[in-house]
Formats: C-alpha cells, sequence, structure tokens
C-alpha cells in the first residue's frame, strides 16, 4: 500500500521544466489567435473537434515531444507530463493501448454477460445480483476507454469513480453469496453502508480535495477487505465445491496482476505502459469468473429445487 501510494502521489516534473512552459506560451501566443486559430479549427479532423481537442492542447502536446527530445538528447530519463508518460497520439486517442484494453475488457464482460443470461435461469438466487454486478463493471470499462480516449476533468473523475463503485459492489456480491441467501437483512445493511461509503469518497474527493494518494490508498483498503472475504469463502468450501478454485484463482490474479502497475516505466514504442499491460493482461479474467459465476447460480439453482442447505 505504501509503495502505490508513493508511485501514486510523486509529481510529474516535465510540465514543470521552464523549455516545456516557454514552448507552450510561445505556440498558444503564435497559433491559437486571430487567423492561425481559424486555420488550426479548419484544418483540424472532425474526430479531433467531437473529443475536444483544442489548439493549446496541440501545442502542449507537439512541446511534450520537444521536451522529451531534449531530455533524451541530453542522457536523461523520460519525464512524465501531468501526471503521465508521454504517448504517441493516434487519431484522438490519447493513450492508444490503455483505451483498446479498456474496451476489449468491456467487450469480455459484455459477452460473458450474455452468455451468463442465456446458460442461468432467471430464478436463480444470485441471478439479479450477478447482472447488477455486470452492468456495474460494463460502465467502468465504458469511462475507461472514455478516459484513456481523452483525459478530461469529467472523465478522470468517472474513470475512478466507477472503478471504485466496482470494487464495492464485489463487495456486496460476496456478501449475498456467503450471507444474504440465508440472512437477507444483513445483505440490505451492508449495502446501504457501502452507498454510505461510496457516496462519503466521491463527496469527498469532489468537494474537498481530490486526493490520489487517498484515493489509492482507499480503493487498496477495500479491495483487501473484498479479496480475504472471497478467499475465506473459497477454502471453507473447498471441499464441497468443486468449482472454488475458479473464484480463488480469480481474486488473486486480479490482485496479483494489479502489481504491474508498479512497473512504471516508459512507454515501449510510445504506446505500451504499464498501466495497459495492466488492463491487457486482466482480458481473460472475465472468462474464468464468469465460469465460475455460471457453476455457482446452477448449484445455488438446483440446491433450492432439491431443499439442499445453501454452502
Amino acid at each position: 500500500m505504501l509503495i502505490l501510494t508513493a508511485t501514486t502521489v510523486t509529481g510529474s516534473y516535465g510540465d514543470k521544466e521552464p523549455v516545456y512552459r516557454d514552448c507552450v506560451k510561445q505556440c498558444v501566443r503564435i497559433n491559437c489567435t486571430g487567423v492561425r486559430l481559424k486555420g488550426f479549427e479548419s484544418a483540424q479532423p472532425p474526430y479531433m473537434a467531437l473529443t475536444g481537442w483544442t489548439c493549446r492542447d496541440d501545442c502542449r502536446y507537439q512541446c511534450m515531444w520537444t521536451t522529451v527530445g531534449l531530455y533524451q538528447s541530453g542522457g536523461y530519463r523520460v519525464p512524465q507530463f501531468h501526471g503521465k508518460w508521454p504517448f504517441t497520439r493516434i487519431l484522438c486517442f490519447e493513450e492508444p493501448a490503455s483505451a483498446l484494453a479498456s474496451l476489449l475488457n468491456g467487450l469480455a464482460c459484455l459477452l460473458m454477460l450474455l452468455r451468463y443470461r442465456s446458460t442461468v435461469p432467471r430464478q436463480s438466487p444470485m441471478y439479479h445480483t450477478i447482472n447488477a454486478f455486470s452492468l456495474v463493471s460494463l460502465n467502468a470499462w465504458f469511462w475507461s476507454t472514455i478516459f484513456h480516449t481523452r483525459d478530461t476533468y469529467l472523465t478522470e473523475k468517472m474513470d475512478y469513480f466507477c472503478a471504485t463503485a466496482v470494487i464495492l459492489y464485489s463487495i456486496y456480491l460476496c456478501c449475498v453469496r456467503t450471507l444474504g441467501l440465508k440472512r437477507p437483512e444483513v445483505s440490505s445493511m451492508v449495502g446501504v453502508l457501502l452507498i454510505l461509503l461510496f457516496t462519503s469518497h466521491v463527496s469527498y474527493l469532489t468537494f474537498v480535495s481530490f486526493d490520489y494518494g487517498y484515493n489509492m490508498l482507499a480503493n487498496v483498503s477495500i479491495g483487501m477487505v473484498n479479496l480475504l472475504w472471497w478467499l475465506c469463502w473459497c477454502w471453507q468450501n473447498r471441499r464441497t465445491l468443486p468449482y472454488w478454485w475458479k473464484c480463488g484463482l480469480v481474486v488473486l490474479l486480479l490482485h496479483g496482476l494489479a502489481l504491474l502497475e508498479l512497473m512504471d516505466f516508459p512507454p515501449l514504442l510510445w504506446v505500451f505502459d504499464a498501466h495497459a499491460v495492466w488492463h491487457l493482461s486482466t482480458i481473460p479474467v472475465h472468462f474464468l469468473f464468469y465460469s465460475f459465476l455460471i457453476d455457482d447460480s446452477l448449484y445455488l439453482l438446483n440446491t433450492e429445487k432439491l431443499g439442499v442447505k445453501v454452502e
């Protein structure tokens, strides 16, 4: 947790360089007023305008690479700019590899949700809870794709908040599976608590301070609760449920793969950084997780019909 926090709160220094700031000021003064601005806007492709790329943004992009070139020619490490590594912009995609990976994660989630719905009858006790979880996940991957396509104040907030919502709903999913089927009032109280936590978290980051270190600590903390709760359930049911290992492997993979974020390196080919590699690595996990959800939902349906005690 301390390493992750240190990685997060370390500020970038590329955008603080005088050469970068002077370059941006001069570029904006020359190219972003009067006739030159009109020329920029008329020559700008429609997809760039639709995604909100302005003349000032283009100046920042060009000056970023000018600064990177000076660093490399002097033998210095490539700096970050505005908290991010420099990426080659492909069409309107600011972080093309991460945007593509987020889209593929969303498609994998959607594909397995459709498979779940076609395989599991609606009468299964966990059917509606799992459908809701899938919709929360799809929403998170949608905003992750948007954010990595175009980083703005709104898209950044939506990406962070929706990611937190997925972790919290995963805790609720675990609570319903482990406790709520026997005692619905317990899962209801936990659900209310999680909603209050999410509301407080979003309110603090929105109205008090958008603290990246706090956000990281909060997500790591609730992620550990999610991890330990699921693993405890897997351990308790390892002798009775033959598919328990799928759940255990999924939670271990998701939390283990998150460590890829610690491999903070300048993007390979100016496209693939550690964050993109992390997102790409999580794509296959959806298939294993939904395989577990399908097996477990069918098990619950059969035990309900037979009147057997739910594990």
